[in-house]
Formats: C-alpha cells, sequence, structure tokens
C-alpha cells in the first residue's frame, strides 16, 4: 500500500481544469438557451424569461457577472459548453437527458410533472470537469430553489 502526500501543494479541491468560475466572477456569464416555457422563453428583441432564465441572473448577479445570451438548440448548447464558447446552458435539461452523459450537469434543482404524472428532474448543463463553478452553481440553486 503507497500513501501519496501533497503537503504544500496548492491543489483546491474542487478545482476547474479551464479556471471557468475565477474567469467568470466579475466577468462574463456566457449562457446557452433554448426556448422551453415556462423554464426558458425567448421572444424577438427581448432578454430570455423564464424560471431558468431568472436563477441564471441571480446567479450572474452573485458572481457580480454580466451575462452574455446565446440562444440555439440543445445540440448547439452541448456542443459549445464541448468547445468552450459556453459556461452553462439552460433549456429544460432533464436528469435523465443523454446530453448529461456528455457535459457535466447540476444535481436536480426543480421537480416537474409531466403530462401522464411521472416527475420530470431538471438540471443545468456545464462544461465537464469545471467542477468549482459546478458546486458553486449547485450551492446557490439549492439555496434559491428552496
Amino acid at each position: 500500500m503507497s500513501v501519496v502526500l501533497l503537503a504544500g501543494c496548492s491543489i483546491s479541491v474542487p478545482s476547474d481544469p479551464d479556471g471557468t468560475l475565477d474567469r467568470v466572477r466579475a466577468g462574463e456569464l456566457r449562457v446557452g438557451i433554448s426556448h422551453n416555457p415556462p423554464l426558458t422563453a425567448l421572444e424577438a428583441d427581448a432578454e430570455p424569461t423564464g424560471i431558468e432564465a431568472d436563477l441564471v441572473r441571480g446567479f450572474a448577479n452573485q458572481l457580480e457577472s454580466t451575462v452574455v445570451w446565446t440562444s440555439g438548440s440543445e445540440a448547439a448548447l452541448v456542443q459549445g459548453l464541448e468547445d468552450g464558447n459556453l459556461d452553462l446552458a439552460v433549456a429544460g435539461f432533464r436528469d435523465d437527458s443523454p446530453y448529461t452523459d456528455e457535459v457535466g450537469a447540476t444535481d436536480t434543482y426543480l421537480e416537474t410533472l409531466a403530462p401522464d404524472g411521472s416527475p420530470v428532474r431538471h438540471v443545468m448543463l456545464v462544461p465537464a470537469g469545471e467542477n468549482a463553478f459546478l458546486t458553486e452553481l449547485e450551492i446557490y440553486l439549492a439555496e434559491a430553489t428552496r
């Protein structure tokens, strides 16, 4: 059995290999959004609205960030996260979405009911591996949705 000690290392857990949280704090929060009312709503020449858009604005406010919105299909948003062009994606994503295997996902922050009465658990998506950013977002969502 071997033991590795990292005394004196400046490693913090959780961390962001790409520095998302540090870059976003007091900077720009690049958010991808798709139309999926009432969670997200896009109208011509207007700021996005809906439950998730409001949560994103609250999170950005906490980080002293400016939200820069990009609209697109769910697939395009996930690609934007993978390419490093987006920090966060909202579109009423479900916890059982196949996209959660490709990028990072928050814990369920909201549960709604499908037309058949079954529960639908919603998550937001972030770039894979950006765990400090994800943790900060999850803490915010837990407090904001109590």
